[in-house]
């Protein structure tokens, strides 16, 4: 796209960049098929063809039908069947095949046309794009089901305009309310928000929600005003050990759905490469590879929002039309850039790792690291933007010099780029190979 006039300012911004900063027969059939797992795994045995084989509400098929789908993803054979039944969910899965889905499409197929105005349905997220994304499916999968009224609730904005829609005789009151932590705790310390008859509380990204504590209090607190019976599903690409344990203590008897092996984590139809670049080369090698490369759209991440802000000028200034989002963005322009970018009005996005949970934008096909992940897990959120559900994607990481800060709102890590980047090819068993000088563009675009 850029052409040799750009070299200049490429070259005059190589340094411009700063430095970082419970109905019983019910629970028995539930029994009786997580009896067929193996203990502490697994997966269950489901034969099921295609999403009519689950015997959800017809307006739910029609929806389906009308988002062109036809056939789960594994994660939805294994959990579906029995988050449908009313049973607790742990589920980990690789990032882009349809978690989501589960618990939008199991909430709905459960929720009631009742008489008396109630929240059924509490969906906790720890990011507001990531809220208003599950309100988007939702509202899709709703189509044909007009009982279903959907409310997001998130920070940034004025907290009077949310407890409006929670007036018990608004004709917007909720059945399913999905928002983040902070903003729900405060319309439920208030008395807005009343889930003393919820019947579903689900976590997305359930390790993020968890891992902190000021947090995880805050998702406790919201979680104990609902009733003890009901059904309680979480989410995530990765759970460790430790938030397993802590996740499981909100839960009774969970069917637990995990990867098998660290190994599985990798996303198969994605191109993986690594290229060894210094600090004072990346930009020169990023406009190079946009030049060269064949995409739909592409996500570039960065470790701080100072470097977000410079890189996204300097691809603006040499040619590269982009967009950026990060967390000191006002929250009206953070979902405006989000909505933009997924509506694709604009093909480029640099961002901070903001942007690298959860978040499922199907054009994405390509995945640049300009600034490496500072941990294996963090790697795999980010690549798992390209690729989603199965289908090709490229993922590309430059490797630095040594671990500066300015990861986690100013953390510091000791490792090197190459070091993450080994810790990333032993725990996943995959290995990352150097970028070649040309890359075939059937290897990372759908034909």
């Amino acid at each position: 796209m850029a052409d040799n006039k750009d070299e200049k300012k490429v070259d005059e911004a190589e340094e411009e960049l700063v430095d970082f900063e419970e109905d019983g027969e019910n629970q028995e059939v539930a029994a009786e098929k997580k009896e067929g797992a193996k203990a502490g795994t697994t997966y269950v045995a489901v034969n099921i063809a295609g999403f009519r084989d689950f015997l959800l509400k017809p307006e739910l098929n029609r929806a389906i039908t009308d988002n062109g789908f036809e056939h789960p993803s594994e994660v939805q054979h294994q959990c579906i069947p029995q988050a449908i039944l009313g049973q607790d969910i742990i589920a980990q899965a690789k990032s882009g095949m349809g978690k989501t889905a589960v618990f939008v499409l199991s909430t709905l197929h459960q929720l009631e046309d009742a008489d008396e105005k109630f929240v059924q349905c509490m969906v906790m997220v720890h990011t507001r794009e990531l809220a208003f994304q599950i309100k988007r499916e939702y509202v899709r999968f709703a189509k044909y089901i007009t009982f279903a009224k959907i409310a997001v609730f998130y920070g940034g904005i004025n907290i009077g305009r949310d407890k409006e829609i929670l007036r018990r005789g608004s004709d917007d009151f909720p059945n399913i309310v999905v928002a983040t932590p902070g903003r729900a705790l405060a319309l439920t310390r208030d008395g807005d928000l009343q889930l003393n008859r919820c019947k579903f509380f689900v976590l997305d990204e359930a390790d993020r929600l968890l891992e902190k504590l000021d947090m995880r209090k805050d998702v406790q607190e919201v979680f104990v005003t609902c009733p003890a019976s009901k059904q309680v599903m979480m989410f995530s690409a990765t759970l460790p050990k430790d938030i397993r344990e802590t996740a499981k203590k909100f839960m009774k008897d969970p069917l637990e759905i995990y990867v098998d092996s660290q190994s599985k984590l990798t996303l198969h139809g994605l191109q993986q490469y690594s290229s060894d670049v210094d600090e004072h080369k990346k930009n020169r090698k990023l406009t190079d590879l946009l030049d060269s490369l064949e995409f739909n759209q592409v996500v570039i991440f960065v470790r701080s929002r100072d470097r977000c802000e410079q890189l996204h000028w300097l691809l603006t200034d040499c040619g590269f039309p982009c967009t950026m989002i990060h967390g000191s963005m006002d929250q009206e322009e953070r979902i405006k850039t989000y909505q933009s970018f997924k509506d694709f009005k604009s093909r480029i996005c640099v961002a901070t790792d903001l942007f690298g949970r959860g978040i499922d934008i199907e054009r994405v096909n390509i995945v640049i690291q300009y600034d490496m992940a500072p941990d294996p897990d963090t790697y795999l959120h980010r690549v798992g933007r390209a690729g989603r559900f199965g289908t090709k994607g490229l993922a590309i990481c430059f490797l630095g010099g040594e671990r500066r800060g300015g990861y986690g709102g100013g953390g510091f890590s000791d490792l090197s780029d190459k070091e993450v980047m080994r810790q990333v090819q032993d725990r996943f068993e995959v290995e990352i190979k150097p970028l070649p000088d040309k890359i075939s563009v059937d290897s990372y675009m759908q034909s």
